[in-house]
């Protein structure tokens, strides 16, 4: 990781980079450096993306030998392909020798270190493995997140946050969002904010009020909302989780209609392994632009709550009766 920042720092770029490993977070993080390092200000008409198993390698060393529109450098990213697992020996034989006005960017989860592709990607190129982060490491990202956004924390409370979110940081950097949503009226988090922000009782009565939602059951949406209010959560702090649960199904709708698959869709959108099905199936019953609308309702609620037009409680529940009757008008 090191070598790659030290790399776009001083502009010595490699033509060939491999990302890949356990930690998805770090791999988005460089891949989009990397881009634009090597973009340097350019069009993205020279960005040519292939994802996915069963990707053309003809189709991809045609385009990288199609000279750059009005730029140095044409960038080829391949992500999640399994061409390091079986089928990528036409790729190899072509890194040996690319057309220099192409740079390859390649993102996997996985690797075969025997593979032909590996070999050729390690001898002409720098091939990155990003693994699970230390703990300590871990600490000093999430209290740099919190610095920049003026918050403070105890270390016991660090603690307490991490032992609930694991070593995942696309996970605690979901919980660390929640939680500042939680806090933004505080300048300290402390303890009973982690326990009641990230434990699962409110996380799940808040996905079971969007799935009643979904379900156009209005009576059993009103009921796990009550349940929230009984474990005093603020209206204003339950409207921002609902904001952004409707604001997950339309990420979701919208990379399932361009034929993601569910695992990408969830490493994508940011969530948990094997949730994403669930997501799908909650957004299929709401047209898109019912979903833009609900957002847009999210927004003028959190309007009305500031302004005092209405009581939190009853724009909260008037919020959810209206999309909880719109199921005769979804897709």
């Amino acid at each position: 990781m090191q070598r790659i920042t030290e790399d776009i720092k001083t502009g010595q770029l490699k033509q060939i980079y491999l990302l890949y490993g356990e930690e998805r977070y770090l791999i988005r993080q460089y891949r989009d450096r990397l881009i634009e390092a090597l973009l340097n200000g350019g069009s993205e008409m020279n960005l040519n993306r292939y994802e996915g198993k069963g990707v053309a390698v003809p189709e991809v060393i045609e385009m990288a030998e199609t000279l750059p529109f009005f730029s140095d450098r044409r960038v080829i990213m391949l992500e999640n392909t399994e061409l390091f697992k079986s089928g990528g020996d036409k790729l190899s034989e072509y890194l040996k020798n690319p057309a220099q006005s192409s740079s390859f960017i390649l993102v996997e989860r996985e690797v075969d270190k025997r593979s032909s592709l590996y070999k050729t990607v390690k001898k002409t190129g720098y091939a990155a493995e990003f693994g699970r982060q230390k703990e300590e490491t871990l600490k000093k990202w999430v209290c740099g997140i919190l610095k920049k956004e003026k918050k403070q924390i105890s270390s016991e409370t660090l603690q307490l946050f991490l032992d609930g979110t694991g070593d995942d940081m696309e996970n605690i950097r979901r919980e660390l969002e929640k939680l500042l949503c939680y806090c933004m009226d505080k300048d300290v988090i402390a303890s009973e904010d982690v326990r009641e922000i990230c434990v699962p009782q409110i996380q799940d009565n808040i996905f079971k009020m969007i799935g009643a939602v979904a379900d156009g059951n209005g009576e059993r949406a009103l009921q796990y909302y009550y349940d929230l209010l009984a474990l005093r959560v603020p209206a204003m702090k339950i409207l921002i989780l609902i904001t952004r649960q409707f604001n997950l199904m339309l990420q979701v709708k919208e990379l399932a209609a361009k034929g993601y698959p569910q695992a990408l869709i969830e490493e994508k959108v940011g969530l948990r392994r094997n949730i994403g099905g669930i997501y799908i199936r909650q957004a299929s019953r709401f047209k898109t632009d019912i979903l833009r609308r609900a957002l847009e309702d999210c927004a003028e609620t959190e309007h009305a709550f500031k302004s005092g037009r209405i009581g939190d409680r009853l724009s909260l529940e008037l919020l959810i009766v209206k999309y909880s009757s719109l199921k005769k008008k979804r897709a």
